[in-house]
């Protein structure tokens, strides 16, 4: 289970792994500023779900010589205290003993967003082999029978994209995040979170009226990258708080 079992909003920032040298201390500053579980990403380098900031932290994180092996040896190091979720590729997940390794490393939830419905079951297999929640993604343009078979499957959270197109950030919360969260609840008692587009507390504000909390990603991203210190990144993370 990534959540305990209350109506509190949840608030789950991101951070691509290895991007900066001192990445392992945004975790720090996210849980002290009111994360309830916290995404890593981990870096690829044909990110096809991910827009321009996610590709530019991956790219700099493999400049940097980032490895899986050298972020989950840090993960390892770290006293999270919140569950940690790792998003990554198919061809990164289908490996022989990678979820293994993650939970090895403390890592309690796993995202695949290019693995479809009819071909997550080697995943899935695997995930829960090593005692990790595969979390699915749905969005806008889910029909409605996949919907249904999603959420009948869900474990952790679902993961509702609030719109069609990539990660990025965005100056309002899509109209469609709202009506997909909503149809997404009726069909399962796990928390439905929204992301894709939450760029600011007061589209995370928006998102929880109709959602059980926000993903917030490229918007942290974005600050790390032109400098932003972990420590101004759980400021954020605390408005974000505030907010929802």
């Amino acid at each position: 289970m990534i959540f305990a079992d209350d109506n509190a909003k949840k608030l789950v920032p991101y951070v691509t792994g290895g991007v900066t040298e001192d990445w392992a201390d945004c975790l720090r500053a996210y849980r002290d500023n009111g994360a309830d579980a916290i995404e890593i990403g981990l870096p690829f380098s044909d990110p096809m779900l991910d827009g321009p900031t996610i590709q530019e932290a991956s790219d700099r994180a493999l400049a940097r010589g980032t490895t899986v092996d050298g972020i989950l040896a840090e993960v390892r190091a770290l006293r999270a205290e919140v569950p940690l979720i790792v998003m990554t590729y198919a061809n990164l997940a289908l490996r022989p003993g990678f979820a293994g390794r993650l939970a090895e490393a403390g890592i309690s939830g796993l995202i695949v967003p290019d693995a479809p419905l009819d071909e997550v079951a080697p995943i899935r297999d695997a995930a829960n082999a090593a005692g990790l929640d595969l979390i699915p993604l749905v969005a806008p343009s889910t029909r409605p029978d996949r919907l249904r078979d999603i959420a009948a499957g869900a474990q952790g959270f679902v993961y509702a994209v609030s719109v069609l197109g990539t990660t990025g950030e965005r100056d309002r919360l899509d109209a469609a995040a709202g009506p997909l969260a909503t149809a997404v609840r009726t069909l399962t008692a796990l928390p439905v979170l929204i992301g894709f587009g939450v760029s600011a507390p007061e589209h995370a504000a928006a998102a929880v009226r109709d959602a059980d909390g926000v993903v917030v990603a490229s918007a942290l991203m974005r600050r790390l990258l032109d400098g932003a210190s972990p420590a101004e990144l759980g400021t954020q993370i605390a408005r974000f708080r505030e907010a929802i």
